[in-house]
């Protein structure tokens, strides 16, 4: 996630830790700024959902516990962007569905004309995708081979 995600991981990773942690962020409201500088309210820590414990881990659809998942989980409000000044440095998604449901466009001189397919694409299947149109193994991705990834059909 990017800078309108809240990602943590707690030292304490109980279901009673989380869940005290996602009653006191839901809790805090204060003072931000907008783009221009000026003093702007929030609501939540600037959080519209917060999924903590057995839902961060349902979330990222793996199993509870598991080390690479956060704790606790949290979208941010739309316009909501969190930063250490007063603008963002770039762009990388987040956790809103315009950040996730995006049309995929492939195109380039391997790539044939007029493919069109309007199944639903995983983000983990463009790496692949480009390795076989590059001629190479899409299988000597390790994460390939474990999640069973399928490369796109833009043959």
């Amino acid at each position: 996630m990017d800078d309108d995600a809240m990602l943590l991981w707690l030292s304490d990773r109980s279901a009673a830790a989380t869940a005290f942690a996602k009653k006191y962020l839901l809790a805090q409201n204060g003072t931000g700024t907008d783009i221009n500088k000026a003093p702007k309210g929030y609501t939540h820590s600037g959080l519209s959902k917060v999924y903590a414990g057995q839902a961060a881990a349902d979330y990222f659809h793996v199993k509870p516990g598991d080390a690479r998942v956060p704790d606790l989980f949290g979208v941010a409000q739309y316009g909501v962007v969190y930063t250490g000044g007063t603008k963002k440095i770039a762009e990388h998604g987040g956790g809103h569905s315009d950040d996730l449901a995006v049309p995929l466009v492939v195109s380039g001189a391997s790539v044939p004309d007029g493919v069109r397919d309007s199944a639903s694409v995983q983000t983990k299947q463009i790496a692949p995708t480009i390795l076989s149109l590059l001629g190479l193994d899409p299988r000597s991705l390790q994460a390939v081979r474990e999640e069973h990834t399928t490369v796109l059909p833009v043959r």
